[in-house]
């Protein structure tokens, strides 16, 4: 099965074609939009170790703005290195080293902020947010953006169904593919859920409206603490990169090598042996060395251009939220039920439907409104922390 049609197939039983193809170019402009994102997050990672050990040791008065292009350009080359793995398949070392640092930053960041909460001995912060104008305050439109964005971000949190049918297909039976992916999901919606509402909560009571967008950038102390966090989100995001972008690979290299039968670069295999491994040997094509790695640097200059974080996040979820997480589903699961027309069930799914459109729509306006403002503050290939 060519890998381009995993979710069209899906959807193309129960929906027209002109939905299939909308689903597969959002799909895999999103899975696109994503390693950009994590590009620039490790990147910030990185910066954030370099200047919590400078301030450790130089004093926190101490100059210590970090410059990121040289990270960006670093988490590239590490990238282009482990995207010749061959699929999906191949990266499931990566996925689990991913997941266990993932839950090792996420403690690390709550702790950090209830510690951070107790000291205070107070609640920074208001139920309303920054107030607007005056001493410390923020205009109406700063705040709207804000708060739309932040929508956005919410959104791209509990975005995956670009992958969903991806990793499923990838899912060893028995127990049969929906039935493992309807308890991973449950779990994972529930587990994550609770890791955001807590350190939304704890984090926003201990920095107020000066909590920074990653809330690691906002310790300094303890340093090594602080430092195994950081280095925990650059692991997991050289892991998160990789899961996001084989799909990618593979549906063009798939398209290709059906378009192109005969031609050996699409085709031939070359081998590469490697020391210490015996007979064993690193296999690739002409068209994995050259158009993954081109793929990768493409991402990387890209991330350079745009050196920001949330306002990509917040743009990124507003544009996936609705057509995959709500939209395609609520519309395939209706034409496989049989819901009927004007049904209770089927009014209370457009209504959802409707709900997460105006949802996305907002989100869209206020993270493109936020990139618009920072694209009038940063200089084009400078990354600074």
């Amino acid at each position: 099965m060519n890998a381009c049609d995993s979710p069209g197939n899906l959807h193309h039983a129960h929906a027209g074609p002109r939905e299939v193809v909308v689903c597969g170019i959002t799909q895999y402009t999103i899975l696109c939009g994503a390693v950009v994102g994590y590009t620039i997050t490790a990147a910030t990672g990185i910066m954030s170790v370099v200047r919590s050990n400078c301030r450790h040791y130089k004093g926190h008065g101490a100059n210590c703005s970090q410059e990121g292009t040289m990270y960006l350009v670093m988490f590239g080359v590490v990238e282009v290195v482990l995207s010749q793995l061959p699929s999906l398949e191949k990266v499931t070392f990566v996925s689990i080293v991913a997941a266990v640092m993932s839950f090792t930053y996420s403690f690390v960041a709550l702790f950090l902020s209830a510690a951070k909460f107790a000291s205070n001995h107070k609640a920074y912060g208001t139920i309303f947010g920054s107030h607007i104008g005056g001493p410390g305050g923020v205009s109406a439109a700063t705040r709207t953006w804000s708060f739309l964005q932040a929508l956005g971000n919410i959104a791209f949190a509990y975005t995956y169904a670009m992958l969903l049918i991806e990793i499923q297909d990838t899912v060893k039976s028995p127990p049969s593919e929906n039935v493992t992916m309807k308890r991973a999901s449950l779990y994972g919606i529930g587990v994550t859920t609770a890791f955001y509402v807590s350190l939304g909560c704890i984090g926003y009571a201990a920095f107020g409206n000066a909590a920074p967008g990653n809330v690691l950038t906002g310790f300094d102390e303890p340093f090594w603490l602080v430092d195994l966090a950081n280095v925990a989100v650059v692991i997991h995001l050289v892991g998160a990169y990789q899961v996001y972008v084989q799909p990618v690979f593979a549906c063009y290299e798939s398209s290709l090598r059906a378009r192109y039968p005969d031609a050996a670069f699409f085709h031939r295999e070359l081998a590469v042996r490697l020391p210490g491994r015996g007979r064993g040997a690193l296999r690739f094509t002409m068209c994995k060395l050259v158009l993954r790695t081109a793929f990768v640097a493409a991402t990387t200059v890209v991330s350079l251009m745009l050196p920001f974080f949330n306002a990509i996040l917040g743009l990124l979820g507003a544009a996936a939220f609705w057509p995959l997480t709500v939209y395609f589903p609520v519309t395939m699961y209706i034409t496989q039920a049989k819901v009927p027309r004007g049904s209770g069930k089927w009014v209370a799914l457009q209504a959802l439907n409707v709900g997460a459109l105006v949802v996305s729509l907002l989100a869209a306006v206020g993270s493109v409104a936020d990139i618009v403002q920072r694209l009038g503050h940063v200089t084009m290939f400078k990354t600074q922390l």
